[in-house]
């Protein structure tokens, strides 16, 4: 089975795209502080699970 046939990666796509529209609307000055931290925390998830559903195979 690939990763993007997992419920769990594809939820974690969805929250990844619901969090990028939600930062946007972040004041300017937080582009590379608060902004870019939650951005990079969001699209681990399903970097993590991609990379962990590769070692079953």
């Amino acid at each position: 089975m690939e990763h993007k046939d997992l419920d769990a990666w594809k939820y974690s796509m969805d929250l990844v795209e619901k969090i990028y529209i939600m930062s946007s609307k972040f004041p300017e000055e937080e582009r590379y502080g608060l902004k870019s931290q939650i951005r990079r925390a969001a699209i681990s998830i399903p970097s993590n699970i991609a990379e962990g559903s590769g070692r079953n195979m």
